[in-house]
């Protein structure tokens, strides 16, 4: 009887050390994880709050929905960015971004920004539309690509304030030397919407960073940055 009782003593014993263990694990990665969104959320918002648009070789925009061949309010505030960029003498070249689906019939964002810039001063000669496209790491892999062929090595990147850390991160990585430059804001952003862009942008770097390419994850991410 005293033999089973010192083995229940030390089997409670063992169990209350894991237990204690497991919670420790727990606590230190929740402690990990709200350092680290700290810290992106700070880099997002810092990165959001300056324009870096200095002379380049070109200037990039990223692109936004479009409906029926118009821009919409997204894609209008990067490309009015944009032609800001190109009549201040920023850079020589406007390189326009972004595909379509089959619910787009045949139109493109890429091509959109291309007559939305023709229309506002732009020359065609001076327009460069990639149009294949279809998310932020596709955009900067065809980005590079353009500026390998051009020989661009300095360019200018137009989008969200809060989608430009992990832009620049994409660009980094692709061999790109970039200068982030936010469009305006549109109008008033609830908290609401504020909030749900900023965290869009924290889960996507984090799963960028961890090279994570979970395609439900990737495409939901991609799907809110519109």
């Amino acid at each position: 009887m005293a033999s089973a009782a010192k083995q229940n003593k030390g089997s409670r014993h063992e169990l209350g050390f894991l237990s204690r263990l497991l919670w420790s694990c727990v606590l230190t990665a929740v402690l990990l994880a709200a350092v680290w969104f700290t810290w992106v959320h700070h880099e997002i918002y810092s990165t959001a709050a300056i324009d870096n648009a200095q002379t380049a070789d070109a200037i990039a925009v990223f692109g936004a929905a479009e409906y029926g061949g118009r821009p919409s309010p997204v894609l209008h505030a990067r490309l009015d960015k944009a032609v800001s960029l190109y009549h201040r003498n920023i850079a020589p070249f406007v390189i326009t971004l972004g595909g379509g689906s089959d619910r787009d019939s045949g139109k493109t964002e890429g091509g959109v920004g291309r007559d939305y810039l023709l229309a506002n001063g732009v020359p065609l000669k001076n327009i460069i539309a990639e149009t294949n496209s279809v998310d932020t790491e596709q955009q900067v892999q065809r980005l590079a690509n353009i500026a390998a062929s051009r020989n661009f090595k300095h360019i200018v990147v137009v989008s969200d304030g809060t989608h430009l850390f992990r832009i620049a991160l994409l660009c980094r990585r692709a061999g790109l030397d970039v200068y982030t430059s936010p469009r305006a804001q549109i109008g008033h952003i609830d908290s609401l919407d504020a909030a749900q862009r900023m965290t869009h942008e924290e889960l996507s770097y984090t799963a960028l960073a961890l090279d994570l390419h979970v395609s439900w994850l990737h495409r939901w991410l991609e799907g809110k940055s519109d």
